[in-house]
């Protein structure tokens, strides 16, 4: 969706946020089933590795001593300290991705948002996913069932935070209903994959059908 043969582009970086319960997670697993040209950032993690998890498909597990090798030789593209662990982008496997023309999503708060903005802007496609109302945010979570009251609680304070920073973003969707809001999404994407500066041949392509088109007035 999106593509135009014989015209080769370099690859997107498509960021979605949102505060827990907005139905984030839920896009993007709907949008890597659908989509085969997007791939799903595998960040590094010290945290440890749960026994459902694989190294290198989940996460990379990396120890506290490799992880700040990367992050001080500049191998990440950002990282964050999240409850005592660390957590950050390669930069290497989002390089070869775009330059094959591969779409790479990002599932990452507004902080990596902004380190990925200051690094790779031209790169980088913002969407924030918003509830429709607070009631129903916390109605999402509490069906969830999976958290206690405080927890729930805590989430909403978060959400507050995270919501505040909505307007650093370049589209926002407001996930009323799922399925429009996936067909929004989709639509951001195949937008994006069509502007000029993503076409890494339309120069040299306009070139020759205008070289032709000559051609063929004389």
């Amino acid at each position: 969706m999106g593509e135009q043969p014989g015209i080769s582009r370099r690859g997107i970086m498509l960021v979605l946020s949102s505060p827990s319960g907005a139905g984030k997670t839920t896009l993007t697993r709907n949008l890597l089933d659908q989509e085969q040209k997007v791939a799903l950032s595998i960040s590094a993690t010290t945290r440890t590795r749960r026994p459902s998890e694989i190294d290198g498909v989940h996460y990379l597990f990396r120890t506290k001593r490799q992880f700040e090798v990367m992050r001080d030789s500049g191998e990440l593209l950002e990282w964050a300290e999240v409850h005592g662990n660390f957590y950050g982008t390669p930069r290497e496997p989002v390089e070869k991705a775009l330059a094959d023309g591969r779409d790479v999503l990002f599932d990452i708060d507004w902080q990596g948002t902004r380190q990925l903005l200051d690094k790779m802007r031209e790169d980088v496609v913002t969407v924030f996913v918003l509830p429709p109302s607070a009631d129903e945010l916390k109605a999402r979570l509490e069906r969830r069932a999976e958290d206690s009251a405080s927890v729930i609680a805590h989430r909403l304070q978060n959400a507050a935070e995270e919501i505040s920073h909505w307007q650093e973003y370049d589209y926002i969707l407001v996930n009323r209903d799922l399925d429009d809001s996936f067909a929004r999404l989709r639509a951001i994407l195949t937008a994006e994959r069509l502007k000029r500066v993503k076409m890494l041949d339309i120069e040299s392509f306009a070139d020759r059908l205008l070289a032709d088109l000559k051609k063929m007035a004389i």
